[in-house]
């Protein structure tokens, strides 16, 4: 085949394949003017974007995009006229024009061959996508009560990512949609149903921002940096969380046992301090303080505060395992020689606290049982002595 042949055969290739694309281009146009078969209108659009030749070929997506919006249109209207329709159909094509828009927008910023940008959808189809970005956010809380937390979660995304793209320039939606901080949190929220604590954190510093609702964002935070096992980001969380919520019962027992853990029984004690200047009367700050007072080697003070919470609230279990515990301390820490009595004494005070506690706690065997067991030694408690003896051994063996 020589040279001239093969470009004539090409050119006629070319020629018939404009020729088709303005012959489907003219169908779809023939179509949208009409009132019905808009999604047959979206497919010749989809079927030129088939020919890799026509992905670059801003009107295909102008045309695409209108065909979408009057199918959106049309089952807008129906739902308007509360007539049924296919609710996750509806929202799917919501998300399909934002796509179609944004891929029309990057191509609508390419610059000519002098390198001169000239925007001609931008402007209309921003304002136009910014009157269907609230059903990108109903989408998601449709699929949340749906139980589909991974849609619910694309659509929330694609709410917010609406800020950062360049087809929405100048509209300021971080500053200026009131419904950001929102997306965010449910956002957060999904996540933290899907056990992804990844996806949990993308988007929790901007859902802080939604005051009614930060309780729960810090708790969902706090999990999250607990699964990463990230400790210190876990226990900032916490203590953000106390400070703002000091009675919830979320942050104080985590933030509590994170402390204690690692031996920090000052700063533990310190938080149970702040916890009690909010609520003096909470029973679970006061045994808190209780305990870590008995963890700081504070013997009289823990026993002279439990006492306090005993008389408050009798069905404070601990409390009396902590009065008892003192009691024992106090006595393991005189002078066997010369200090017998006030060691006789001492037991003596432990014992109706810790039998209370084996009452109450009946399932705690093994403390309570190590403790009688030396209070009804250190007593000469023969009878009861035994029997604990006997039930320590069984449970070690």
């Amino acid at each position: 085949m020589n040279g001239r042949l093969f470009l004539t055969i090409l050119l006629l290739s070319l020629t018939i394949t404009v020729t088709a694309q303005r012959r489907q281009l003219q169908e779809a146009r023939v179509i949208l003017k009409g009132d019905k078969g808009y999604d047959k209108a979206e497919k010749l659009m989809t079927d030129l974007l088939k020919d890799s030749a026509n992905l670059s070929n801003a009107r295909i997506y102008d045309m695409w995009l209108l065909a979408v919006e009057k199918q959106y249109l049309q089952v807008n209207e129906r739902m308007y006229k509360k007539e049924q329709v296919d609710t996750a159909g509806f929202f799917g094509l919501t998300r399909r024009m934002f796509d179609i828009g944004l891929r029309l927008d990057s191509l609508d910023m390419r610059p000519d061959k002098k390198g001169r940008v000239n925007l001609e959808y931008r402007k209309d189809n921003a304002e136009k996508l910014l009157q269907y970005q609230p059903n990108l956010f109903y989408g998601g809380t449709y699929y949340i009560r749906k139980g589909e937390l991974e849609k619910a979660y694309d659509f929330f995304e694609r709410y917010m990512d609406c800020d950062r793209q360049p087809l929405f320039t100048g509209y300021d939606l971080m500053a200026t949609d009131a419904r950001m901080p929102e997306a965010a949190y449910w956002a957060t929220y999904c996540g933290y149903r899907m056990n992804d604590p990844v996806l949990t954190l993308r988007y929790a510093q901007l859902a802080r921002r939604d005051s009614a609702k930060l309780d729960n964002t810090l708790q969902y935070t706090a999990e999250a940096w607990r699964a990463l096992k990230d400790q210190e980001m876990y226990v900032e969380t916490l203590r953000d969380g106390f400070e703002r919520y000091p009675e919830s019962v979320y942050f104080f027992p985590r933030l509590m046992d994170s402390y204690s853990a690692k031996g920090n029984y000052e700063q533990a004690l310190t938080v149970a301090e702040k916890a009690l200047a909010t609520d003096s009367l909470n029973t679970l700050f006061m045994l808190a303080k209780s305990t870590m007072l008995l963890n700081l080697g504070r013997y009289k003070e823990c026993l002279d505060y439990s006492k306090q919470l005993i008389t408050f609230d009798g069905l404070a279990t601990e409390a009396f395992y902590n009065a008892g515990t003192a009691c024992v301390n106090i006595a393991l820490g005189m002078d066997s020689r010369k200090q017998k009595k006030q060691i006789t004494k001492m037991y003596q005070k432990a014992l109706p606290y810790m039998e209370t506690y084996r009452k109450l706690a009946p399932e705690e065997k093994q403390k309570w049982g190590e403790a009688l067991y030396r209070i009804y030694f250190n007593l000469n408690m023969g009878k009861q002595f035994e029997e604990i003896d006997r039930m320590l051994k069984d449970i070690n063996h």
